[in-house]
């Protein structure tokens, strides 16, 4: 079908990729599109393919998916990559994140959530619940050289660009956002365009780290 969302599974374990396929392909709407076993066939596959979203492994043979995430982020793809990994505190996952990752997904999690998640980034939601957007934030700072920068950054931002900034680094969707400051989702996504270039954030997550150092409550 010509609307499905197309993603494509970068990960060194067939087996793994076999039950990512199993999860996705009998969800509605989303469409498998292409697989491969490392970094550099992965990144060759997202500039062929041209996905929705990509599912990446973080550690695997001849390019790990951090080197492949920094490829894919760089050359301007609209891909959005969720890297995948068996721990959320992982330092690759944290440095991928930081790269331009659209988010991450533990490889345990329940194929609804899977689904649920593919389906958000794809539309350009963030796929991270807050405690784990939390953790991730807490480990990825430096504070002492990014909390006067993001303070300073901070400084330039509206009250109503405050309040909608402090929403996403909760986690919440852009309709979640609308409903709880009753806006329109069209305006909801031109403040987070604005707070991207205000912050200095290429994504979501990094729009959180800013929100966080910069002490926004």
């Amino acid at each position: 079908m010509s609307d499905a969302t197309r993603v494509v599974l970068v990960d060194d374990d067939p087996l793994v990729r076999a039950g990512l396929v199993m999860m996705l392909g009998g969800a509605t709407g989303i469409d498998v599109v292409g697989e491969a076993g490392d970094g550099r066939e992965g990144a060759d596959l997202v500039r062929r393919e041209r996905p929705d979203v990509a599912l990446m492994d973080i550690r695997m043979p001849v390019m790990d998916g951090l080197q492949a995430v920094h490829e894919i982020v760089s050359r301007g793809s609209a891909t959005r990559v969720i890297v995948l990994t068996t721990f959320d505190a992982d330092d690759m996952v944290l440095q991928a994140l930081r790269d331009g990752a659209a988010g991450f997904l533990l490889k345990d999690t329940p194929p609804a959530d899977l689904i649920d998640a593919v389906r958000r980034v794809a539309r350009g939601e963030p796929m991270l619940s807050p405690s784990v957007t939390s953790r991730l934030i807490a480990v990825a700072t430096s504070r002492e050289e990014t909390d006067a920068d993001a303070e300073r950054l901070a400084e330039r931002l509206t009250e109503r660009e405050r309040e909608v900034a402090v929403a996403v680094a909760r986690g919440l969707s852009n309709a979640e956002i609308g409903a709880e400051l009753f806006m329109g989702v069209a305006t909801v996504k031109t403040h987070v365009s604005h707070l991207f270039t205000k912050l200095g954030a290429a994504n979501r997550v990094q729009l959180a780290r800013r929100v966080h150092e910069a002490g926004l409550r």
